[in-house]
C-alpha cells in the first residue's frame, strides 16, 4: 500500500460497525433480554420487524467488521514504523496488554466485552506479520473455515462414543442475569468479576469466534498490504465482483442454516454444523456490506456525505465502545434504571445513544486529534520513548 496515512473510509467503516454494535446491544438489553410483554399487534409487528432487520444487517457482522479493521489498523501502524526502521511488534504487544486492561474494566460493566479477546487473539498478528501475503492468506483461510468445529463434526460422525463437552455458558450467564436483574451495584460488581469475562469467552469459544476473529485480523492486515481500501479502477472492479460473489454465497448459506435440522438429527453434528455455516454466512454478508460502503463512499456524492458523518465516530471507536457499556449498563441493569421495555423502545434507545455519541464525536474531533481514551492509549503505548 503506497499511502499508509489514515484512510477516511476505514474510519467510516469503523463508525458503521460501532453503530451496529450499540444497536445490537440495546436490542439484547445488554445481554439481559428483559423485554416487557406486548399485547398490541402493531407493536408486536414493529418488534419483530426491527429485531429481524437489525440482526440481519448487523448480527455477527458488526463485530466482524470491527475485527477486520483492527487488523487493518495494525498494518498501518506496523508499516509506518518499518518505514522508520523500527520493529513495532514488541510495542504492539504492549499495546495489546493495555487493550486487555481496557477489556477487563469493560467486563465489570458489560457482560459481552470483546476487547480482552481482541487483545489475546491479537498476538496472532505478531506471529504472522512477517510472513508472505500468500502464507497469511492460507492461514487465515484455514481459520475462517472453522477447523475446531469441523473436528467436532467429524468426531461425532466417526466416533460413536463421542460426547462433546457440556456447554458452560449457562453456568456463567445464569448468575449474571439473576444479579443484574435484581442486585445492587456491589452485588453486580462481584458477580461480574466472577463470571462476566469467563461467560463472554466461553460463549465466543463455543460459537467459533476465536478462529474467526484471528482470521479477520489477518485478512484486515492483507487488505492494508494490498491497498484494497484505496480508490482505483482495479479495486472498483474487485469491489463489484466481490459484492456479487458475497450475495451469491450468503443466501444459500443462511437458508441451509434453517434447513439443517430437517436433515441432521444428531445434535452433536447439528450444533457445530450450524456454527460453521452461520459463520460463513456472516462473513459473506459482512463482505458485501464493506464493499457496498466502499462503493457508496467513493462513487456517490450524497452517500459520501452521509458516510462521512461516521468518520469522527469511527476515530473515537474505543471511547464510544466503552462509554456505550456504561450507558447501556446504567439503563438496563438493576444497579441503574433497570429498564424493561419492548424491542422497539430498546432499539430507539440504541439510536439515541448513537446520535448523542456521534454528535459528541464531531464536537470533540473538531478540537482534538484523538478521542479521550484513544489519546490515553496512544500515550501509554509509547511510554518510555520520545514518540508521544
Amino acid at each position: 500500500m503506497k499511502d499508509t496515512q489514515r484512510i477516511d473510509v476505514a474510519d467510516a467503516l469503523r463508525g458503521f460497525a460501532v453503530m451496529g454494535i450499540v444497536l445490537i446491544h440495546c436490542l439484547e438489553n445488554y445481554n439481559l433480554f428483559n423485554f416487557t410483554p406486548i399485547d398490541n399487534d402493531w407493536m408486536k409487528f414493529a418488534d419483530t420487524a426491527i429485531n429481524s432487520s437489525v440482526f440481519f444487517i448487523f448480527g455477527g457482522k458488526a463485530y466482524g467488521m470491527f475485527a477486520l479493521l483492527f487488523g487493518f489498523s495494525f498494518f498501518i501502524q506496523d508499516n509506518n514504523q518499518l518505514k522508520r526502521g523500527n520493529d513495532f511488534r514488541l510495542r504492539f504487544l504492549w499495546r495489546l496488554v493495555l487493550l486487555f486492561i481496557w477489556g477487563m474494566l469493560n467486563s465489570l460493566i458489560y457482560t459481552g466485552d470483546v476487547l480482552s479477546q481482541y487483545a489475546l487473539i491479537g498476538i496472532s498478528l505478531i506471529l504472522v506479520c512477517r510472513f508472505s501475503t500468500k502464507t497469511v492468506l492460507i492461514i487465515a483461510t484455514i481459520l475462517v473455515l472453522q477447523p475446531t468445529e469441523w473436528f467436532k463434526v467429524f468426531s461425532a460422525l466417526f466416533n460413536p462414543d463421542y460426547v462433546p463437552a457440556q456447554s458452560m455458558v449457562g453456568y456463567h450467564y445464569d448468575p449474571l442475569t439473576k444479579v443484574l436483574l435484581n442486585g445492587n451495584f456491589m452485588e453486580s460488581l462481584k458477580v461480574m468479576v466472577e463470571h462476566s469475562q469467563l461467560g463472554t469467552s466461553t460463549w465466543a469459544f463455543e460459537n467459533g469466534r476465536f478462529p474467526q476473529i484471528a482470521a479477520l485480523f489477518m485478512f484486515g492486515m492483507v487488505i492494508g498490504r494490498k491497498g484494497f481500501f484505496l480508490l482505483n479502477d482495479e479495486n472498483t472492479k474487485k469491489w463489484i465482483r466481490g459484492m456479487v460473489i458475497a450475495v451469491i454465497c450468503f443466501f444459500p448459506l443462511m437458508g441451509l442454516v434453517s434447513m439443517l435440522p430437517n436433515f441432521v438429527t444428531n445434535s452433536y453434528i447439528l450444533t457445530p454444523l450450524q456454527v460453521i455455516i452461520r459463520s460463513y454466512a456472516n462473513v459473506a454478508f459482512m463482505t458485501f456490506l464493506i464493499l457496498l460502503i466502499l462503493l457508496i463512499f467513493y462513487k456517490t456524492v450524497k452517500g459520501h456525505k452521509v458516510l462521512a458523518l461516521l468518520i469522527p465516530y469511527g476515530k473515537m471507536s474505543l471511547t464510544n465502545y466503552l462509554v456505550q457499556s456504561v450507558i447501556g449498563g446504567f439503563i438496563f441493569y438493576s444497579w441503574g434504571l433497570g429498564l424493561s421495555t419492548s424491542m422497539t423502545i430498546s432499539f430507539l434507545i440504541g439510536v439515541a445513544i448513537f446520535l448523542v455519541q456521534c454528535s459528541f464525536s464531531h464536537w470533540w474531533m473538531k478540537r482534538y486529534r484523538h478521542g479521550p481514551l484513544e489519546y490515553i492509549w496512544k500515550k501509554a503505548t509509547w511510554i518510555g520513548t520520545k514518540k508521544q
